[in-house]
Order: C-alpha cells, then sequence, then structure tokens
C-alpha cells in the first residue's frame, strides 16, 4: 500500500500549537508585529506586491523555492504544517508533488509558504528549521541555517532586500 503524501493532524499531534506557541511566544495579532520571536539565524521577507502580479509568476517561484527547501532537508521524513485556526498537517515533502500541482498519482501540498489569508507554518518535527508566514504583515520569515542555506539567496533575487534578520529590522 503506497504511503499518503500528508495527513491532517489529530489528538495528541495537535500538541504540536502549544510547543510552537512556547518555543516562538507566538502572538496573533492583525497590528503588532512580527507575531513570532524570530529565532536566530532567520529572514524575513516583505510579500507585498507579490499577489498583484499578472499569473502570479514570483509567487509561484517563492512556492517552488521554499518546498523545495523542505524537500531536501526532510528527506523521506516528514515535517509539520500549521494552519492557525484550521486543520494542520503531517507532511512527506519527498511524495508531494512539485510546485504545487497535482502529477498524476502524486497530490500537491496541502498548504502554501505563502500566508493567503491567515498564518501558515512549516517546520521541521523538531523545530530546527521553518517558515512563518505572516497574513496581516504580508511576510515570510525563514529560519534554521540548513534552510537558509538553501533558500536566501534565491528568495532574495525574489523579493529583494528582507526587512528582519534574526529579529531585527534591516536598515536600507
Amino acid at each position: 500500500m503506497a504511503m499518503r503524501a500528508y495527513r491532517e493532524l489529530t489528538g495528541a499531534e495537535k500538541a504540536v500549537w502549544d510547543r510552537f506557541d512556547a518555543a516562538f511566544d507566538f502572538r496573533p495579532s492583525m497590528h503588532r508585529y512580527p507575531a513570532i520571536k524570530e529565532p536566530t539565524p532567520s529572514v524575513t521577507w516583505s510579500l507585498d506586491g507579490l499577489d498583484e502580479e499578472p499569473g502570479y509568476p514570483r509567487l509561484d517561484r517563492l512556492v517552488e523555492v521554499v518546498q523545495a527547501g523542505f524537500t531536501a532537508l526532510a528527506g523521506p521524513g516528514s515535517i509539520l504544517c500549521l494552519d492557525w485556526q484550521h486543520p494542520s498537517y503531517r507532511v512527506w515533502p519527498s511524495l508531494v508533488g512539485p510546485e504545487n500541482i497535482d502529477p498524476p498519482g502524486q497530490p500537491g501540498w496541502p498548504l502554501s509558504p505563502y500566508p493567503d489569508g491567515d498564518y501558515y507554518i512549516y517546520l521541521a518535527e523538531d523545530f530546527r528549521f521553518g517558515s512563518f508566514g505572516h497574513p496581516w504583515e504580508l511576510s515570510l520569515c525563514v529560519f534554521g541555517g540548513d534552510l537558509l542555506d538553501l533558500v536566501e539567496a534565491d528568495l532574495h533575487d525574489l523579493l529583494g532586500m528582507p526587512m528582519r534578520r534574526d529579529g531585527r529590522r534591516v536598515t536600507r
């Protein structure tokens, strides 16, 4: 029997939210930014303007870059995809289709790293690396040295100068 590419978190697994709240001091707010204590190392970029592009080519590239980073680091293992106030998932990236497209027999990702109206969080099981998409600040924080090594240059090319590095505002 083939393994499913992702499944909804159930029962005790949902305690990941308590762990996340404690580890990142999560403070959901429409007006207070950032909503987490951004770890070291981390880089946070503005996503302003990505959803206004005709055809969304940079948004598609953002999703591709971030998901490829998680796929490379997870290997055959799983990561967590959390959607605040909605179902969250355990995902096996090696079994998920690329670029959020469903190839025949291979499902797409259940969530995007782009925070389309809610907080979207991708996390390694041990929280060593991840991403935090803030829907009202319209930002993406990527953290963990291994993940940043894989995605930072591409995200810089796509999104320009970061807003924050290690939780501190970047001066331009």
